[in-house]
């Protein structure tokens, strides 16, 4: 079972911290009281402890606590133990060498893989494909592998997958063999040869999981 919750962006222009999904976060966490986030990609540099924070503000007021898991002795146990995870947005390199760096990749690609519901935002959604070989992030460090956690299958510039950009406010929810796209702004699939395909909002595009 795969439960997913992919957001293209953070913050839309104008808007709080994810408050453009409020409304899809806490159709996705219900029934959870606790939800364990994944900092370590700081968007602009920020601290660890700064981003968790801000996370922790935003969570509070959808009833939900939250655990930094730079916070913890244990961090591969506190994936394992985790009712949800959230991993914010940033650098998509720095993300992918922390998580390599300190362990917990392989344990939070299984957990997901088992149905832990798992939630990203720009990097964070980014590390749920096969590789992150589609970021337009700056290649600040080097992670150990471009291998990311595999939740979805993805597109590579050399291969003839397809690829679906969202949009800033799009967002792309999973549920086992069937993927939706959420949100405002819907996005473009991407075909090598042919012109790209504008992808609505509310568009089932569930055979993209089977490429």
């Amino acid at each position: 079972m795969i439960d997913l919750l992919l957001l293209s962006t953070s913050t839309m222009h104008g808007g709080g911290f994810l408050e453009y999904a409020t409304v899809e976060a806490e159709s996705f966490l219900e029934g959870r009281s606790t939800v364990l986030f994944v900092p370590y990609a700081r968007p602009g540099g920020i601290s660890h402890e700064a981003y968790t924070g801000m996370t922790r503000e935003r969570f509070r007021k959808m009833g939900l606590g939250v655990e930094g898991v730079h916070e913890t002795d244990d961090p591969v146990g506190a994936v394992q133990d985790a009712q949800a995870v959230f991993v914010g947005g940033g650098n998509t390199y720095v993300l992918l060498r922390e998580l390599y760096s300190r362990g917990i990749l392989t344990t939070l690609r299984e957990r997901a893989r088992r149905g832990m519901p798992y939630m990203g935002s720009s990097a964070g959604s980014n590390v749920a494909g096969l590789t992150i070989g589609t970021t337009n992030d700056m290649p600040i460090v080097q992670p150990p592998s471009f291998e990311a956690l595999g939740l979805i299958p993805e597109f590579h510039q050399f291969n003839d997958q397809p690829v679906l950009g969202l949009r800033e406010g799009a967002m792309l929810r999973v549920q086992d063999d069937r993927a939706v796209v959420q949100g405002r702004r819907g996005g473009r699939l991407f075909r090598p040869g042919v012109e790209a395909e504008e992808i609505a909002t509310d568009l089932d595009v569930s055979f993209l999981l089977k490429i």
